[in-house]
């Protein structure tokens, strides 16, 4: 299953080792930051809220500008400084002293990973043919999360809030590892370059081209809307809803927690695989329907697990981890479609704009899940937080089914490589450049 999804361009295979070394960099510091801030550089909670805050808040506006830069320049050109501008931010922070220096590094940071994400599928939708595209954003992910869990597992053991340079000595590995994709991409001189076509497009379609564009499709206006409905009551509740429900409703301890997130990441690598493989020739808005049926049943787990409460400690704990590993299910099957749809529609003239707004589906639920997660908690002891993420779930599942007789059988992957007819040059110019 692994030579399967493994891209047939050897860049591309490149490309995926750099994701995977710099997740262990990031998964060194992960979980640590806000307890990095308050207790080894004394920052008060609400001060180091404040600067993660004001992180999510210059990185989602600034990803516009960077998905037009991608466009415009080409990934290549984009990316290459932001990952070197995210290398020394990240070190940075081993620097950090007082609030203000704080946001100063935070937003550093923030400016470098604005057209990272969206940068790095731009380049990877250039190396790979729609056939294995889905397969390929998967395993992507599937290194993201076992790179993620590596390092969180090596900081685990070695940090300790009394002995402040083994924070500052992680931070700096950290940098080191945004480092290597910079090198692999600086050794593969014709990846990531704009395409011919977008180069060589009439005045008339520049100006018609653009967000406005991108805006204006609609079956990516319809996934977009889908997108944010699932992530705001599925992802951007696990780091304050999930935990806070299970802390203060369930009433486990922050171990649990940490346990359950564990087992969310050991899903995800040892399952993603397999998803790809079943996914394969099926219908793409079918599958994000099932994500959002499997989320849903993630919360209603977690919900049973608060009716057990303190009654039962065992099925508690175990009700916890179960939400937190059927919830990483889900995740397998998002992962490699929502990338592959979104790329599905996009033009290569405007492939670094969808692919932009794609990520800021991400970083508008990452302002909203958190700020009503607090309150809806509150409100009869979790239940109308409980019965607010299942229903959100369920209505992106719907919205997915909404989104079918919008897409072609071959946008919808319902197709194989072989069987899908060649695109109108109209609708997805393919890139002739000597990157492609």
């Amino acid at each position: 299953m692994l030579r399967r999804a493994l891209p047939a361009r050897p860049e591309a295979r490149r490309i995926l080792l750099g994701t995977l070394f710099s997740a262990v960099g990031r998964g060194l510091t992960l979980p640590f930051l806000f307890i990095y801030l308050t207790d080894v550089r004394g920052l008060t909670d609400t001060r180091a809220g404040l600067v993660i805050g004001w992180f999510g808040a210059v990185t989602l506006a600034l990803s516009p500008l960077a998905g037009t830069f991608i466009d415009r320049f080409g990934a290549r050109r984009v990316v290459l400084p932001c990952l070197v501008i995210e290398a020394i931010g990240v070190g940075s922070l081993a620097l950090v002293d007082s609030t203000a220096s704080a946001f100063g590094v935070m937003t550093l940071i923030a400016v470098g990973s604005s057209a990272i994400w969206a940068g790095q599928n731009t380049i990877l939708a250039s190396l790979t043919d729609d056939g294995e595209r889905q397969r390929v954003f998967g395993l992507n992910f599937a290194l993201l999360n076992l790179g993620i869990g590596t390092g969180g597992l090596i900081s685990g053991a070695v940090v300790d809030v009394a002995r402040p340079v083994t924070f500052e000595v992680i931070y700096l590995l950290d940098a080191v590892s945004y480092l290597t994709p910079a090198l692999i991409l600086l050794t593969l001189p014709h990846v990531g370059r704009r395409p011919v076509a977008a180069t060589g497009a009439k005045a008339a379609d520049r100006r018609t081209g653009g967000y406005l564009t991108v805006l204006r499709d609609r079956p990516f206006r319809r996934l977009v809307i889908f997108g944010l409905v699932l992530t705001t009551c599925g992802y951007a509740q696990i780091e304050v809803g999930f935990a806070a429900y299970s802390v203060r409703v369930v009433e486990v301890t922050p171990r649990v927690v940490a346990w359950a997130l564990a087992a969310n990441t050991v899903m995800i690598v040892l399952s993603q695989l397999l998803v790809i493989r079943r996914l394969e020739g099926r219908s793409r808005t079918r599958a994000l329907a099932t994500v959002g049926a499997v989320f849903a049943g993630a919360w209603l787990v977690l919900g049973a697990a608060g009716v057990v409460g303190s009654g039962n400690a065992l099925l508690a704990a175990l009700g916890v981890v179960a939400c937190s590993a059927i919830f990483g299910f889900g995740e397998t099957m998002l992962s490699p479609v929502m990338p592959a749809l979104t790329n599905a529609l996009a033009t290569d003239e405007l492939r670094g704009r969808y692919n932009a707004m794609s990520s800021m589906i991400f970083g508008i639920s990452g302002v909203v899940g958190p700020v009503t997660a607090g309150p809806l908690i509150g409100a009869a002891n979790g239940r109308v937080w409980v019965a607010v993420v299942v229903g959100g779930c369920l209505a992106a599942s719907l919205l997915a089914l909404s989104l079918r007789p919008l897409l072609t059988a071959a946008q919808d992957g319902r197709l194989t490589a072989a069987e899908a007819p060649e695109p109108e040059p109209a609708r997805a110019t393919r890139d002739t450049s000597p990157a492609a």
